[in-house]
């Protein structure tokens, strides 16, 4: 196998497999799970034949400041992808340290750098999850594993749309005008490509000494 691809969107991840066959003639399985559920995370793994490279890339934290977000929202959105890399994590680096090789990437976000207080829920779990993939990335090498991150900053993706639409709802209590909110970016916000091959670098051979740290693709945001 290829490629493994899980998502709760059973649709469109089949349609996603489907151009990826097509375009580059690779072995593709679509694999819907909730990765919120922990139940439904610990069979997937338990069905995958083979785990070399292992790609968490989740994001469901609504923005909006600590009065804004209540308890029962928090949890759900911290359920996928706080403990839904922390629980894939914990399935996936036994099985690679015993084979004694292998990589595990977590997209996380520039929100855990740079805290924003109307991005509450997202910063405090962006933060959580960097010092989560340092922490384990700092010893697996001694087994030949590899655990590090990438901290995206403002990425042209819907999600980013979503974000920036509760925003302007929350300025001017008009979703539509969440253009508006990216107004003035220098650099513009990034593409998704620009994500993909930074991490196609840092999971490919020619990283292999590198382990244990989170790389900005910002555009030089979180150094300004």
């Amino acid at each position: 196998m290829d490629l493994d691809l899980v998502a709760r969107g059973a649709s469109d991840l089949e349609s996603l497999a489907d151009e990826l066959r097509d375009a580059h003639r690779v072995d593709v399985v679509a694999r819907p799970a909730d990765l919120g559920d922990s139940t439904q995370v610990s069979a997937l793994i338990d069905g995958l034949d083979t785990l070399d490279i292992v790609i968490n890339n989740a994001g469901a934290i609504p923005s909006g400041a600590l009065d804004a977000v209540d308890e029962e929202t928090w949890r759900a959105a911290w359920d996928l992808k706080v403990f839904g890399y922390i629980n894939l994590c914990r399935l996936a680096l036994p099985r690679l340290e015993e084979q004694g090789r292998g990589v595990i990437l977590n997209i996380i976000g520039g929100a855990g750098a740079r805290p924003n207080p109307g991005y509450i829920a997202g910063t405090a779990g962006n933060a959580a999850l960097m010092a989560f993939t340092t922490a384990l990335g700092g010893r697996s090498l001694r087994r030949g594993v590899r655990v590090l991150g990438i901290n995206p900053g403002l990425i042209v993706t819907n999600r980013l749309e979503q974000l920036m639409r509760q925003s302007a709802e929350q300025r001017w209590g008009d979703p539509e005008r969440w253009e508006e909110m990216l107004a003035g970016q220098k650099p513009p916000p990034g593409q998704p490509e620009q994500v993909a091959m930074v991490a196609a670098f840092l999971v490919s051979d020619r990283a292999d000494h590198v382990s244990g740290t989170i790389l900005p693709v910002d555009g030089g945001s979180s150094a300004r």
